[in-house]
Order: structure tokens, then C-alpha cells, then sequence
């Protein structure tokens, strides 16, 4: 049986999305076979893995909303073990639309427990928000992974999130466990990104990922064509880097 990780945070621009394609392509790498579900209006998980967003058909939109078959919004991607569902600016109406649905904070749950099967690791790529669709991917995943961008004000909106968390757990998906929070966009020269990093490590111990995610200008360039960065640039900091949270996170799963 596979794992379901939701990747959240309301936060914007923490890395999410980076974090999301990276990990998913290593793990992949690592011969595992992996679903990445784009829950981001914007798509930028979609276009990432190399999806034309102007020709999808049937995304997650259709899905929750249509009860389209998840199978049919399936894409390849350039890694033959890695699949991704893509995601449709519809998708910013979806939670309008949701709100009359019996058990509306369920549907996705419903869509995704019976790939379960067919895959190892399904990760969903949650929008920076606390919504509708972002309680949807909570509740259907096992897990879920903090990214956390070392700068100041990264921590000030984690106890909101957690909140949120210990919301979901109480009332819609009582085995939901934090897998680990992630420290993004990490730069060891500064002092301040050092802080942050003792900081994180003194609050949550344990739950922390022992990988961080360095600054590295190839994980920016390689959405840009449309690959993760372990295929744009294997020997880059940012591909070694997200190739060791994968190997963390399967030794976790062991």
C-alpha cells in the first residue's frame, strides 16, 4: 500500500511546490513509483514536470468536481515512474462549488485512497492557503511535510497550521502525522538562516527533517523546461539535496 503526503503550508513562496517536483523525481529515481497530485490553482507542479496546462483535458478540477476518473487525468512525465495529475485555474472556483457536496471536505480522500495501490509515494502539492482544497488534501493524506523557508518570519504562521492540523486530526482524519518539517531555501553563510534552523530544531526536535534544502539557482532555472532538477542538473546542490530527503524519507517509512 502506498503513502499519501500532503507538501502544506499557507505560506507562500517557502518551496513547496520545488520541494514537491524534486522529491517525487528522486524518489522515482530511486525506483519507487510515484503520483504527484498538482492541488495548486496556479498549476506551477504541473508545468514543472513538463505538462502542457493549455492542453489538459481532465485534471483534479474535473475530478472532484465532475467525478471524472482519476486514471484519465493521469500524465507521464520524462521519468517513467513518475506520474503527475494536473492541476486547472478552475480549480480557484472548486471550493465555491464544494460547498453543498455531502462530506465536501472527503471528496479528494475518495479519489486518491484507491491509487493507493498502483503507487508507492502520492504526493499532493497544496496551494498557500488553508482552504477547502487544502483541508481536502489534509484529510486524505497519511502525512504531511512542512516546508519552512530559513528566514525570519518563516515560524509565524506554523502555529496556525498546526492548528489546522490538530483540527483535521480531531475531527476528519484522526491518523494524519506530520512526517517532518523541511528547511527550505537554507544559506549556511548567514547567521540568521543558522538561527532558524536551531530554532525549528529546538521547537520540533525530532519532526525535523535532518536534510535541508539549500539556495541553488538550478532548482529555479529547471521549471522552466519543464524537468525536475535531477534531470536538468544531476550534480547540482539542489538535485543532491532533495535526492537525500528522499533517501530519509524511505528510511523513515522502513
Amino acid at each position: 500500500m502506498g503513502k499519501i503526503i500532503a507538501l502544506a503550508n499557507q505560506k507562500g513562496g517557502v518551496g513547496k511546490t520545488t520541494t514537491t517536483i524534486n522529491l517525487a523525481a528522486s524518489l522515482a529515481i530511486l525506483e519507487k513509483k510515484v503520483l504527484v497530485v498538482d492541488a495548486d490553482p496556479q498549476a506551477n507542479a504541473s508545468s514543472g514536470l513538463g505538462v502542457d496546462i493549455k492542453q489538459v483535458e481532465c485534471s483534479i478540477y474535473e475530478c472532484l468536481i465532475s467525478h471524472a476518473d482519476i486514471n484519465s487525468a493521469i500524465h507521464d512525465t520524462e521519468i517513467e515512474t513518475l506520474k503527475v495529475v494536473p492541476s486547472h485555474i478552475n480549480l480557484v472556483g472548486a471550493e465555491i462549488e464544494m460547498l453543498n457536496l455531502k462530506n465536501r471536505e472527503k471528496v479528494l480522500k475518495g479519489v486518491l485512497v484507491p491509487l493507493k495501490e498502483k503507487f508507492d509515494y502520492i504526493l499532493i502539492d497544496c496551494s498557500p492557503s488553508l482552504g477547502l482544497i487544502t483541508v481536502n488534501a489534509l484529510t486524505a493524506a497519511d502525512s504531511v511535510i512542512i516546508p519552512v523557508q530559513a528566514e525570519y518570519f518563516a515560524l509565524e504562521g506554523i502555529s496556525k497550521l498546526l492548528n489546522t492540523i490538530k483540527i483535521i486530526k480531531s475531527k476528519l482524519n484522526p491518523s494524519l502525522e506530520i512526517e517532518g518539517f523541511l528547511l527550505t531555501m537554507y544559506d549556511s553563510r548567514l547567521r540568521q538562516a543558522n538561527q532558524i534552523y536551531d530554532e525549528v530544531k529546538r521547537h520540533f526536535q525530532e519532526l525535523v527533517f535532518n536534510t535541508v534544502i539549500q539556495r541553488n539557482v538550478k532548482l529555479s532555472e529547471a521549471p522552466s523546461y519543464g524537468v525536475p532538477t535531477i534531470l536538468y542538473d544531476a550534480d547540482s546542490t539542489g538535485a543532491k539535496n532533495h535526492m537525500a530527503l528522499a533517501k530519509e524519507l524511505i528510511a523513515k517509512s522502513k
